[in-house]
Formats: structure tokens, C-alpha cells, sequence
């Protein structure tokens, strides 16, 4: 069987993604490789003047049970699978040429099943059997077979031919290449599991990751770290964001500006900026453009905004970035960047600018304990006022529902207990992380004051319910007029009494937002 070992003789291909294929068809037919394909394959390269024998013809048995079996016969398999010097005598016996290179793809399941109109019947004829089952082949026998299971991989395979790639590479392609075949049963078995089901999360979950990054170090320099995305996929958002300037993120960076480009888009449509520090908001406001946003969230607390994440919701200009590139920050996220904005902050060799690519809002959020993983929905804010029930004798007026929103948007970016304290759509205090209410209340306050500002007229979010009435005593005599709140506390008929002796407003949203 082993005939001018180490270079390639006969290729199978067989593709669903069809990128490249006119390229690698075209470099193999330059060296007389025998090429061996299925289907829409061999059409797309026969129709482009490449030679091309059928698999039936290959084998001698034709496909049969429309499609579904057409590569699943011992020809293809010993072919892939022989080994040189141990399986020779075998393969001469037997009439088994030698297979050395296997370029297989699978059928678009998930594509498939993301479709609202797809059925269980067409989903499972999305499941291919012989795909999985060759490239597990080859990838087993990568002592002797090249395989590659995406584009991605066939400029250096190109580069290689007539000659195999060397050892190594073939082991990396057959690494790969089990990766391909796990993740594409693990997004079977998920789809599965789930179908027919009412069920909010799946009773499955299947972790298919691919190292995209690695960061200099983790939390600490003493701890490794890199960045992961979903395998199969090019990551969007901020895993997918390539920074426009600066140098590489480092892990808290991309912790804290997930924290802000979450934050800043919960606050709705009008120009709005978000501060981050340590994962928690310093500073967050909206206003009729980004630099007067940007100057607001500042202004609540600019000594923690030092060396903080700065996240817009809008392009930014160059006045905006101007007023930013006077202060020390370490990333600048928005949806993109206007000329004048790039030229103003191009001295900051160290800030990083991103403008991460669109992302879907995920299905769940994952988060690791000790033995196990904890899943749930991600945490999303009611939309209006209309589910809001006002429980004080007094009704917010309009200004104070306007900052009632806003405050409520900022509350849920908060770590819990939280408390945010707010007026003319701006934070003015934030009381973040502590083990009691009424002390995030009382750190809220004086957050405030410590910048100057006035809390008399402004308005309070609490993430989550007043256990007593002391947190709203402390907002009371700072001078707070309205509070938004879930409720559900067993004292909140005290509560409530609270905000009226004080002539407070007080909404109840019946949704908390604990973000621990």
C-alpha cells in the first residue's frame, strides 16, 4: 500500500460550506490528486472544469435511500482508516486504495434549527451521519491522513501540496477536526433534548469552546487566563471586538467593559454614557448629546472614574472625545467612532477604543461553582411604566418618572445591595456591594454629597425590596422625593408609611434586580 509516502495521492471531499473549495479543488488538480466527492460538491468543482470521479463510482455501489447512504461503505473507511505497514497485505487483498486526505464539513444543524419554521422531520435530516464518520476517521488515522473540517484550514494545506503537512500539523488538524464532530453532536443533543419542551432553559447544556486569546495574566499576574468563544462561530460583541487602538485587553479590561457596554445599552435611545469601575457603575447619565452624557457621569464621581471603562451608546464625535482624552481612562467602547474622535484620541497610545461587532442577547447566562455550573435567563427591564404600581398617597410627577426610569435602568448594572440615587436623568450617588441596605443607602448619600451635589428633589432605585424602613428613613432626610422599588417585603406596609409621613412617592415594580 505505501507508494511515495508522505505525499498526497487521493483526496475525498465532501462540503457543506463551500468557501475555498474552487481553490483547493484547483491546487489538487495541479498535482494530478485524485479527487473523490458527493453531491453538491463534485457539481461545484465539475461545473468549474476540475476533475472529479463520484464516490458511487469509487466504491461501486451507488447512493442509495436518498443520500442518506453514500460514503458509509468499507472502501471509503478502510481507505481512510489503513495504516501503512501494518494494513498493506489487507488493502492489496481486498482491492482498498489508499485515502490520504479527507476534507468534510457537516450539514448546517444549527443554522437549520435556528430557522422559527423548521421541523423536527427536516432537522433531523440535517443530522449527517457519513460526515462525522469519516472526519473521526481520518483524525484517528492522522498518523498517515491529513484531514481539515473547515476553510480555515486549507491555505496551509494548499501550501503544503503535493507533500502531506508535516506530523504535527496533521495531529493539530486532527484535533480540530474531533472538536468539529463534538460540538456538532453536542448542538444535536441540546436541540433534542429541549424539543418539544416549554421549559425556559434546556436540560442539557454543551460547553463547546475555542481559546481566541491569551491574556498576559487573569485577575492576578499569579493566575493564567485567556479568552474563549463559542466554537463554529466568529464571536461577536465584545469577544469579537478588535481594539482600534491600545494595547491588548487584559481580563479585568474585558470583565469591566462587558459590565459597560451592557449597562450603557439598557439606558434607551437618548445619548448616554456609562462609567465602570470594578464592574460597578461610578458614573452613568443621559442627555442630549454624548459629551454632555459623558460630562454628567463623570461629574458623579470622578475619582473613582479614574483609570475606568467609558462605554457610549452612540458613534462617538470629536467633542466627546476631546472631553474623555482629558482624563485618565483604560478603554473607550461604542458603536463606532467618527474620524475627528480617532484623530483626538490617537495620542493615548494605551487607551483602547472598540467598537464591538452586533450580538444577539444570549440565550442563557453560565456561571461556575464549586462541582457544577449555575445557569439562568439573563436579567432584562421591564419596558414603560405600565406593570408599575405607585403604593404612597403621593403620585410621581413627570420629571420624577423620567428619573425613576433611569435610576431603575442604573440599579440593575449595580452589585447588590444596591442603591442609586439620581435627578435629571444623571446618578448622583451610588451605594454598590454591601451586606445591608440601609448602608448602601447611606453610601449612595453620601457619595453624593462628597461630589457636591444636593440630593433634596432627587429620586432612588433599590435593586431589590426594603426589609425596613431605614433605608427610606436615610434617603428621607437627605431630602429624596420618590423611590422605585419591587416590593414583596413583609414590612412594606411600614415602608410605605415611611415615604408618606415624609411625602415621598414610592413605585413598586414587582421585578428585582439582584446582580450578584
Amino acid at each position: 500500500m505505501s507508494t511515495r509516502p508522505g505525499r498526497i495521492r487521493r483526496a475525498l471531499i465532501s462540503v457543506s460550506d463551500k468557501r475555498g473549495l474552487l481553490e483547493l479543488g484547483r491546487a489538487l488538480a495541479e498535482y494530478d490528486i485524485e479527487i473523490l466527492s458527493t453531491g453538491g460538491s463534485a457539481r461545484t468543482l465539475r461545473e468549474h472544469g476540475i476533475d472529479v470521479r463520484e464516490v458511487s463510482d469509487f466504491t461501486g455501489f451507488p447512493e442509495i435511500m436518498g443520500g442518506r447512504v453514500k460514503t458509509l461503505h468499507p472502501k471509503v473507511h478502510a481507505g481512510i482508516l489503513a495504516r501503512d505497514g501494518i494494513d498493506d497485505d489487507t488493502a492489496r487483498e481486498h482491492g482498498l486504495p489508499p485515502i490520504d486526505l479527507v476534507v468534510v464539513n457537516l450539514y448546517p444543524f444549527a443554522e437549520t434549527v435556528a430557522r422559527p419554521e423548521c421541523t423536527l422531520e427536516e432537522a433531523i435530516e440535517h443530522i449527517d451521519i457519513g460526515g462525522p464518520a469519516m472526519l473521526r476517521a481520518a483524525a484517528k488515522n492522522n498518523a498517515r491522513v491529513t484531514v481539515a473540517c473547515s476553510p480555515e484550514d486549507y491555505p496551509a494545506l494548499i501550501d503544503a501540496l503535493p507533500a502531506m503537512p508535516d506530523p504535527h500539523a496533521r495531529l493539530e488538524l486532527a484535533v480540530r477536526a474531533f472538536a468539529h464532530t463534538a460540538n456538532y453532536d453536542g448542538q444535536i443533543n441540546q436541540w433534542l433534548a429541549a424539543c418539544g419542551t416549554e421549559e425556559a432553559l434546556p436540560p442539557t447544556i454543551n460547553l463547546a469552546l475555542d481559546r481566541i486569546a491569551s491574556l498576559r495574566y487573569g485577575e492576578n499576574p499569579h493566575q493564567p487566563a485567556g479568552l474563549y468563544a463559542a466554537r463554529g462561530t466568529r464571536p461577536g460583541g465584545l469577544a469579537g471586538a478588535t481594539p482600534l487602538q491600545g494595547k491588548p485587553l487584559s481580563y479585568n479590561n474585558l470583565l469591566d467593559a462587558d459590565a459597560a457596554w451592557s449597562g450603557v445599552r439598557s439606558l434607551g435611545d437618548a445619548p448616554a454614557c456609562c462609567i465602570i469601575k470594578h464592574t460597578n457603575p461610578c458614573g452613568a447619565a443621559c442627555a442630549d448629546s454624548l459629551q454632555a452624557a459623558y460630562r454628567k457621569a463623570l461629574a458623579a464621581d470622578p475619582t473613582s472614574a479614574f483609570g475606568g471603562i467609558v462605554a457610549f451608546n452612540r458613534p462617538v464625535d470629536a467633542e466627546t472625545a476631546e472631553a474623555v482624552a482629558g482624563q485618565f481612562v483604560e478603554v473607550v467602547i461604542a458603536p463606532d467612532f467618527e474620524g475627528g474622535a480617532r484623530r483626538a484620541l490617537a495620542g493615548k497610545k494605551n487607551l483602547r477604543l472598540l467598537a464591538p461587532p452586533d450580538s444577539g442577547p444570549p440565550d442563557y447566562n453560565l456561571r461556575r461553582i464549586d462541582g457544577g455550573w449555575l445557569a439562568q435567563v439573563p436579567d432584562t427591564l421591564l419596558s414603560g411604566r405600565d406593570g408599575f404600581d405607585v403604593v404612597s398617597e403621593r403620585v410621581p410627577d413627570e420629571y420624577e418618572w423620567r428619573d425613576l426610569a433611569f435610576a431603575w435602568a442604573c440599579v440593575a448594572m449595580v452589585r447588590s445591595n444596591a442603591i442609586v440615587l439620581a435627578r435629571d436623568a444623571a446618578t448622583l450617588g451610588i451605594g454598590a456591594g454591601q451586606m445591608s441596605r440601609v448602608d448602601a443607602s447611606r453610601i449612595a448619600v453620601m457619595k453624593a454629597t462628597d461630589q457636591g451635589f444636593d440630593p433634596a428633589g432627587a429620586c432612588m432605585a433599590s435593586d431589590a425590596f426594603f426589609p425596613f424602613a431605614d433605608g427610606v428613613e436615610t434617603a428621607a432626610r437627605a431630602g429624596v422625593r420618590a423611590v422605585i422599588q419591587p416590593g414583596g417585603s413583609k414590612r412594606d406596609e411600614e415602608v410605605i408609611a415611611a415615604a408618606d409621613r415624609h411625602g415621598m412617592a414610592m413605585v413598586f415594580t414587582g421585578r428585582r434586580h439582584f446582580r450578584h
